[in-house]
């Protein structure tokens, strides 16, 4: 129940008590004269006259204060109803917005100069966290670089054994890693700062989706996972080419890397009246119903299979950001044990 439903309400209760004590107070009032008069047939007329008075009166009085109770509330509360709906709009890329203040001092004027302090404390917050990321990731950048030049030229080494080989290719594969790692953070960071523009073109979706075809059978040949395109319809939509292509590498290198050996990865690109609908599924261990709705969040990884799958967890990020900085939409549905499907859903301009 709304507050002003209540405050109305309990308005309302207060005038029929109020009126309810003055109306007893005037009947007891009225009988006891009424008791001690010897015109009795006179008291009992006036006593008739007061009940049709309560009944004539009072209640429209009380119906109208019900009403007026009602718009009155209704009318003080329409500023925070406003400040309400604004706040809702804010998240944690438009901190820098400030509410508008009313400027009269009164307690909702009070609130919004707190909750814009607030905001302008969180968004200082946000700026400095995205400030220093970008900031580390770029200072990682060149000793990582160093080191891999370094691995690289040792490992050229003649008089290397085959137990020191493997061991300076695994330090490669840790820095290879790490590198990937900084890059994503880089992408997000710079995508939440806003620093990313987008080129807005038409790009034929269904040839992308044939190259990552082609691509993602090169990578499942290891783990000899069949990897099938079921559908392919001629779709043309707006976006980036090069960020769609890094949305389906991701998409797909995710459904080989979570499946089992032998296991199978489907995808289908089909139009879906003025869509286009994009879904890659798997057949993997699957992730279970309470962490499904993690499996975008940066760094969060579902691992529910018995090997250990390679990644940082942040391929999920990237393929939900390009989603969405497309005005698209991306839903992950799994059973355990059954079958894994990612579905993409934007804008279709036209088709082949």
């Amino acid at each position: 129940m709304k507050l002003r439903t209540r405050i109305t309400l309990w308005y309302s209760a207060i005038l029929v008590v109020s009126l309810g004590i003055i109306g007893f107070g005037t009947y007891d009032e009225i009988s006891e004269q009424m008791n001690h008069s010897h015109r009795q047939h006179v008291w009992e007329h006036a006593l008739d006259e007061t009940g049709e008075m309560m009944l004539d009166v009072g209640l429209p009085a009380v119906l109208l204060g019900m009403a007026g109770g009602w718009w009155i509330t209704r009318k003080a509360f329409k500023p925070l109803r406003q400040l309400t709906e604004t706040i809702e709009q804010i998240h944690d890329h438009n901190l820098h917005t400030r509410l508008p203040r009313s400027g009269n001092g009164d307690e909702l004027d009070r609130l919004t100069e707190v909750f814009n302090a607030m905001t302008g404390r969180l968004d200082t917050s946000f700026q400095r966290i995205r400030e220093f990321t970008l900031h580390a990731s770029h200072e990682l950048k060149t000793p990582l670089t160093i080191m891999r030049g370094e691995l690289e030229g040792a490992l050229n080494d003649s008089n290397l054994t085959p137990v020191q080989q493997e061991q300076i290719l695994s330090q490669m594969d840790e820095i290879e890693r790490l590198a990937k790692i900084v890059d994503g953070l880089t992408l997000l960071t710079k995508a939440d700062a806003g620093q990313i523009q987008l080129i807005r073109e038409p790009v034929p979706l269904d040839e992308l989706v044939r190259e990552s075809f082609a691509d993602a059978k090169i990578l499942a040949q290891p783990q000899n996972i069949q990897v099938t395109l079921e559908t392919c319809d001629p779709v043309i939509v707006t976006g980036d080419r090069h960020r769609l292509r890094q949305l389906l590498l991701n998409l797909t290198d995710n459904a080989i890397k979570h499946n089992e050996t032998g296991g199978k990865v489907t995808i289908v690109l089909r139009k879906d009246g003025a869509f286009a609908e994009l879904v890659i599924g798997n057949t993997g261990p699957g992730i279970a119903p309470e962490l499904q709705a993690r499996v975008f969040e940066r760094f969060f990884r579902a691992t529910t299979g018995p090997k250990a799958v390679d990644g940082c967890g942040l391929g999920l990020s990237i393929a939900q950001w390009i989603v969405s900085a497309h005005g698209a939409t991306i839903q992950l549905k799994s059973e355990p044990g059954k079958l894994t499907t990612v579905v993409v859903r934007m804008a279709a301009v036209s088709a082949g």
